[in-house]
């Protein structure tokens, strides 16, 4: 069964955190997509999903697409590491895309990574950007970041009560099981060198720009085609730093949401007995009488 038909809409109870409720199921593309950021997480990819908003491009798909934007967004996308790893399901094609994608110009981060080939096959028109970064930096920052949340235990245990963590942690524990081959300590910076000389044989050198967000707006604007903006730095979103209070912000705000919708329970068990208990003590007073 494809994980998307578990979705359920968002509980009323959800009031701590501010998720939004989307069913990509039913979407189509509104805008075309014109940049495939192919680099991995922790390149620099919250950086460029801000430069790229500032350039005028119409929404930057990123992992927080999904972890703190639209969780229901992750049903899909474990629909598509099902299908690519596991052979469960039909593959994506470009129509998939474009329900998941299809409000955004540009797509980056995890765990589109993944789908380097298949994204640029569904999307040819497109120009890609593979933001780079020093392997060990690289992993050292990840082990620091997103692999402490895959190995988070307060969001393993909220995945089985959260309604959008529900959805997220699945996904994401299946994103580095299968794109980091079960061991990112261990299997990571070989598979990071992997995913980057793969991207380079699958686009023409004139499609390609290998970028680092410390090279600054000209190299990118000239390969978009775009004016570089005057007076504005290039975006320097560093969210390493408070990565993990963020997270366990998150946590606190999910479990708020779960304690909240268990007191809704206990409010409508409550009244459920109460009236029970009203009607027979009625019914015993009428026959009393």
């Amino acid at each position: 069964m494809a994980f998307a038909s578990k979705y359920t809409s968002k509980p009323i109870t959800d009031i701590f955190t501010n998720d939004t409720d989307i069913d990509r199921r039913q979407c189509t593309r509104t805008v075309p997509m014109k940049v495939l950021l192919l680099g991995c997480g922790r390149t620099g990819t919250t950086s460029m999903r801000a430069a790229m908003k500032q350039l005028g491009y119409v929404d930057t798909y990123h992992m927080m697409s999904c972890s703190i934007e639209n969780p229901p967004d992750a049903l899909l996308w474990m629909d598509a590491l099902r299908a690519k790893y596991d052979g469960v399901g039909e593959p994506f094609t470009r129509k998939d895309w474009d329900k998941l994608l299809g409000n955004s110009q540009a797509v980056c981060d995890w765990p589109a990574c993944a789908f380097a080939k298949e994204l640029i096959e569904a999307y040819p028109e497109a120009k890609v950007v593979l933001t780079g970064r020093d392997v060990d930096s690289w992993h050292a920052s990840t082990m620091r970041t997103v692999w402490w949340r895959v190995t988070d235990p307060e969001l393993r245990i909220l995945s089985h009560f959260s309604w959008a963590a529900s959805m997220y942690y699945p996904m994401l524990k299946k994103f580095f099981d299968t794109f980091f081959e079960g061991d990112f300590p261990n299997r990571g910076k070989a598979v990071f060198t992997r995913h980057y000389d793969e991207v380079r044989s699958l686009v023409p050198k004139e499609k390609l720009l290998e970028y680092r967000v410390t090279d600054g707006w000209e190299p990118l604007c000239k390969f978009l085609g775009e004016p570089i903006p005057k007076d504005c730095p290039f975006p320097n979103v560093n969210d390493n730093k408070d990565f993990v209070t963020r997270s366990r912000r998150r946590n606190r705000n999910q479990m708020l949401n779960v304690a909240l919708q268990g007191l809704e329970m206990l409010v409508i068990v409550g009244l459920f007995f109460y009236l029970i208990f009203h009607v027979q003590w009625r019914s015993l007073q009428s026959h009393r009488r």
